[in-house]
């Protein structure tokens, strides 16, 4: 026997199924230039997915896709247009654009990446947003890698002078100006063309965090390396979401992904970078003779780059924020959260 609503029943149902809220999942795609290998993919992007599925009950997921949508320079530009939901990358990577990233590249900040990152992320949160460089996107997180390091080969480390005329290959951003200023050859180009760089000559030697030597597999075209207290140099990372599919997301799914990005994903970022930095420095043991910088040779190269520290630093004042108070604020943050 079949048993019929009402009509006036069948209506009410039907009208409460158009009105009740809609939870259809929303799936984000994450572009990707690395190896999947990369600890930037496997330990950061890859768990940073499954903490926003998690944190939004699975309302939102996030895909990587499997193969590059385009050189690493182009994924900003990814996220702003939306060809890619989320997009990471370097800024150093498009030169001019970004400004404010030069408060955490500047030579000689800290010894650990998990403190800078941090500490970047609460001056970029406090000052830096102001400028206005990313409102065109969601930022997620920004961070650095470990402290940039010189690596080289057949060379004399103890000379003050010593990498004068070196070709050493650099990615970008004020590592660039960094290594003219002490009178290297800058050969510019993104991680993943490191090796083919090296091994054809391109390069003499690069400046690089000790990860990325090994995990690029460059160990055997080098022999020797510096090490400066607080870094060469150091590079920002971004990591960004379209603002269209942000903003179609709803406040609660929003409020969750802020709980597990921002300050959560630098310091995943960067306690990442310095776990496989020294696992970098072990898997170059005797194979690469590893020095500290000389004093004469750390005097020499503070002298010469205060300069650059002045100029980058009245670049980040030209956005509209106060440049040296952005600068001051990060290295106190830096030392606030070394000490926790």
């Amino acid at each position: 026997m079949k048993y019929l609503l009402p009509k006036t029943a069948a209506v009410t149902a039907l009208g409460l199924m158009f009105s009740l809220p809609a939870f259809a999942q929303t799936t984000l795609t994450v572009a990707n230039w690395l190896p999947p290998s990369h600890p930037l993919v496997s330990d950061v992007i890859v768990p940073l997915t499954e903490q926003i599925a998690e944190a939004t009950g699975g309302n939102v997921t996030a895909n990587i896709l499997p193969a590059p949508l385009g050189p690493p320079a182009a994924h900003f530009d990814f996220a702003v247009n939306g060809v890619a939901d989320i997009t990471f990358g370097v800024q150093g990577y498009n030169p001019g654009r970004f400004k404010t990233t030069n408060i955490a590249e500047l030579p000689f900040i800290g010894d650990s990446a998990e403190a800078m990152s941090v500490a970047y992320w609460r001056t970029f949160d406090a000052l830096l947003k102001e400028a206005g460089e990313y409102d065109q996107v969601k930022v997620l997180g920004v961070f650095t890698h470990g402290p940039g390091e010189i690596f080289l080969k057949d060379v004399d480390v103890s000379d003050p002078d010593v990498l004068k005329g070196q070709k050493l290959r650099v990615g970008g951003g004020i590592v660039h100006e960094v290594a003219s200023a002490l009178g290297a050859v800058p050969v510019e180009g993104p991680s993943s063309k490191a090796y083919e760089l090296l091994s054809q000559g391109v390069a003499d030697g690069i400046l690089f965090p000790p990860e990325s030597v090994s995990f690029f597999k460059l160990i055997p075209q080098l022999d020797t390396a510096i090490t400066v207290p607080g870094g060469l140099y150091n590079t920002s990372f971004y990591v960004i979401m379209n603002k269209a599919k942000w903003d179609s997301l709803s406040a609660e799914d929003q409020a969750a992904i802020d709980g597990v990005t921002g300050e959560a994903l630098a310091r995943m970022a960067g306690a990442m970078w310095d776990r496989v930095d020294a696992e970098g420095v072990t898997a170059m043991d005797g194979k690469i003779t590893i020095t500290p910088a000389t004093d004469a040779q750390l005097a020499a190269w503070t002298q010469t780059l205060s300069p650059i520290v002045a100029a980058k630093i009245a670049e980040v004042s030209q956005t509209g924020i106060d440049g040296q108070a952005a600068y001051d604020m990060f290295l106190s943050e830096i030392d606030a959260v070394s000490a926790e």
